[in-house]
C-alpha cells in the first residue's frame, strides 16, 4: 500500500498540473480574443463597414479601430480631415506669428514715446522731409517749365520758317520732357508717402492710447 501510495502521488501532481495548464491556455486564448480587433469605416457612399482587417482606403477615408467590445482603441482621421486639421494649425500658427509680431511694436511704441505730444512730433518730422522734397521738385519744376516753353517756341518758329530743326534742340526738348515728368512723378510720390505718413501716426497714437490708457 505504501508502495501504491507513492506511486500515486506524482500521477496526482501530473494530472493537477496538466489541469493547470489546459486553463492557462484557455485564460491566454480567452485575453487574446478579447484583444481582438476589428475596424470601422464609411464608403464612398456613406454606408457603415465592419471588418477585421482595414480597407486599402483606410488612410484615405479614415475610420475607426474597434476591440471586440465594440470600444474605439484607435480612430484614423482622413485625408480630408487630417486636410482641415493641417490647415487649422497652420491658421493658428499665422496667428501666434501676428500676436508676436503686434507684441514687438506695442513694446517698441511704448518705449519710443511716454506722450501723444511726441508722437505728434515724429510726425511732423517725418512730414518736413517729403515737404521739402515737394518744394525742391516744385522749384525745380518751373525752370524746367519754362525751359519746355521756350524750345517748344523755337521749334515752332524753325518748323514755320521752312528749316529743318537740329537734331541737338530735339534732344534738348525730349531731355526737358523727361525732366518735367519726373519731377511731376517725385511730387505725386511724396505727396502719397505723406499721406501715409500721417495714417501711421495717427494708428500708432491710436494704440499708444490704447495701450497707456491716456
Amino acid at each position: 500500500m505504501r508502495t501504491d501510495n507513492k506511486n500515486c502521488r506524482p500521477w496526482q501532481a501530473t494530472g493537477r498540473g496538466m489541469a493547470f495548464s489546459a486553463l492557462a491556455v484557455a485564460l491566454l486564448l480567452s485575453a487574446g480574443a478579447a484583444h481582438a480587433q476589428m475596424y470601422r469605416w464609411v464608403d464612398g457612399n456613406g454606408r457603415v463597414h465592419y471588418s477585421d482587417t482595414p480597407p486599402v482606403t483606410f488612410q484615405k477615408s479614415g475610420g475607426a479601430e474597434l476591440s471586440k467590445q465594440g470600444n474605439v482603441i484607435r480612430r484614423t482621421q482622413s485625408e480630408t480631415e487630417r486636410q482641415a486639421e493641417a490647415e487649422r494649425r497652420a491658421e493658428q500658427k499665422r496667428i501666434e506669428v501676428e500676436q508676436g509680431k503686434q507684441a514687438q511694436l506695442d513694446r517698441a511704441l511704448t518705449q519710443t514715446y511716454t506722450t501723444e505730444a511726441e508722437i505728434d512730433l515724429a510726425r511732423d518730422r517725418a512730414l518736413e522731409h517729403h515737404k521739402l522734397a515737394i518744394r525742391g521738385a516744385e522749384i525745380r519744376g518751373k525752370a524746367v517749365d519754362a525751359n519746355l516753353a521756350e524750345l517748344k517756341a523755337r521749334i515752332a518758329n524753325i518748323e514755320k520758317a521752312g528749316r529743318p530743326v537740329s537734331p541737338n534742340l530735339k534732344e534738348q526738348l525730349d531731355q526737358a520732357i523727361r525732366e518735367s515728368l519726373d519731377l511731376k512723378r517725385t511730387i505725386l510720390n511724396n505727396e502719397e508717402a505723406m499721406v501715409q505718413v500721417g495714417e501711421k501716426y495717427a494708428a500708432d497714437k491710436a494704440r499708444f492710447r490704447e495701450l497707456t490708457g491716456k
